[in-house]
Parts: structure tokens; C-alpha cells; sequence
């Protein structure tokens, strides 16, 4: 199957997608700020960049696309029908390299909490983020 955009749309599509202040990870930062929950962005320190990370819990959160991260069972993961084993390989190491970062995070002392892109559908959406507020004071109170 050959794709439906010439080269130029196609690279030009490509280096519009985010890696951070992406749409779902604004929208958890929203509504943790709006609930008096603060937190330091993409920390070059910890491993992994971590999306959202809380010193004073001693949590950090990654938001997962679930392409990018390959989230398995999720309907919003697709293999691409067009250069497979180039998308598999890229999407692999992506995994490797999340898992890697939350070993170490680990042996650091972190917890890590994971949000997937299909955990913030609008039907969801408000359960997930109530959910992780739970989570974050749970240890701390």
C-alpha cells in the first residue's frame, strides 16, 4: 500500500507531531493546577524526562501517546500498513527506552504513574483525573 501524501505532506505532517506540551499531557497539567496540585515539567535530571514530576510526593508521571508507546490492546495502537518494520522497530525502542527509564526511576526511589492517551477520552476522561489526584496524596497525607 503506498501512502496517500506525497513526501513533502507527509514530512511536513510528521514535524507537526509534539513531544511534550502535547494536547493530553495539557490537558492533566490543567486540571492539576486548577486543583491546587503544582509540579515541575520534564525534569532533564530524572530519567526519562518524565512529563510531570511531584518532588514532594516523590512521583512522577508519564503521559503516554498510545501509538508512540505502542500500548498494546488499545484500539488507537494500529500497526501502519506502509513501512512496518521501520514503525515496529521505532515503536520497540521507544517501549525499551520507557522501560529502561522507569527501572531507574525506580532504583531512585520514584513512583511512577502512567497515563495513556485512550485513558483521556472524553467518557474517561474524569475518572482517570480524579484517580490520579487520589494517587498523588494517598502516600503524602
Amino acid at each position: 500500500m503506498t501512502d496517500v501524501h506525497d513526501k513533502k505532506t507527509r514530512s511536513f505532517n510528521m514535524s507537526q507531531i509534539k513531544g511534550k506540551d502535547t494536547k493530553p499531557e495539557m490537558l492533566v497539567r490543567k486540571f492539576l493546577f486548577s486543583n491546587g496540585i503544582r509540579y515541575k515539567l520534564h525534569d532533564k535530571k530524572l530519567p526519562g524526562k518524565p512529563d510531570l514530576v511531584f518532588p514532594k510526593y516523590k512521583k512522577v508521571v508519564f503521559i503516554h501517546g498510545c501509538f508512540w508507546h505502542g500500548h498494546e490492546g488499545c484500539k488507537y495502537f494500529v500497526t501502519p500498513k506502509t513501512r512496518t518494520e521501520w514503525w515496529l522497530k521505532k515503536i520497540n525502542r521507544n517501549k525499551d527506552k520507557d522501560a529502561e527509564s522507569i527501572m531507574e526511576l525506580k532504583k531512585r526511589g520514584w513512583e511512577i504513574i502512567t497515563i495513556w492517551e485512550c485513558e483521556l477520552k472524553p467518557d474517561k476522561r474524569e475518572n482517570k483525573l480524579k484517580s490520579l489526584i487520589k494517587n498523588l496524596k494517598r502516600t503524602h497525607e
